[in-house]
């Protein structure tokens, strides 16, 4: 199971990267995209759109099933990611190289309380 140090992890299997610009980046894990099989659809927020940390706000699915998304960080959408929506494959190909939509944090520091690697894998191994 590949899980990048340098990355924020949900106990649901979201990934989160804090940019440069100040934004964080989200994604789902290896383990997720694993575990769904080859991907074919996402439903992603619209920019602007006002999101509440653990609340669902996107729609992956798979061959196997359809699974919530889950926002990491309370805050508002400020980009999706189009070539993800064009080709969801891209996922299973990449999963840390292909974020899903860009959100802009409420509260920057929140960030910090997500799980880091060593305390992903734990979840994940489970």
């Amino acid at each position: 199971m590949n899980v990048p140090t340098d990355l924020k992890y949900t106990a649901s299997h979201e990934w989160a990267r804090r940019e440069a610009d100040g934004t964080v980046s989200v994604g789902i894990t290896d383990h997720a995209q694993q575990a769904l099989g080859d991907i074919v659809f996402l439903e992603l927020p619209e920019p602007g759109q006002a999101l509440e940390a653990g609340k669902e706000c996107a729609v992956v699915e798979s061959v196997k099933a359809a699974s919530d998304i889950y926002a990491p960080v309370a805050g508002e959408v400020v980009a999706k990611n189009d070539e993800a929506l064009a080709a969801p494959e891209k996922v299973n190909q990449d999963p840390y190289g292909t974020w899903l939509f860009k959100i802009k944090p409420a509260n920057p520091a929140y960030l910090d309380g997500l799980l880091d690697a060593a305390a992903y894998e734990k979840v994940a191994a489970e």
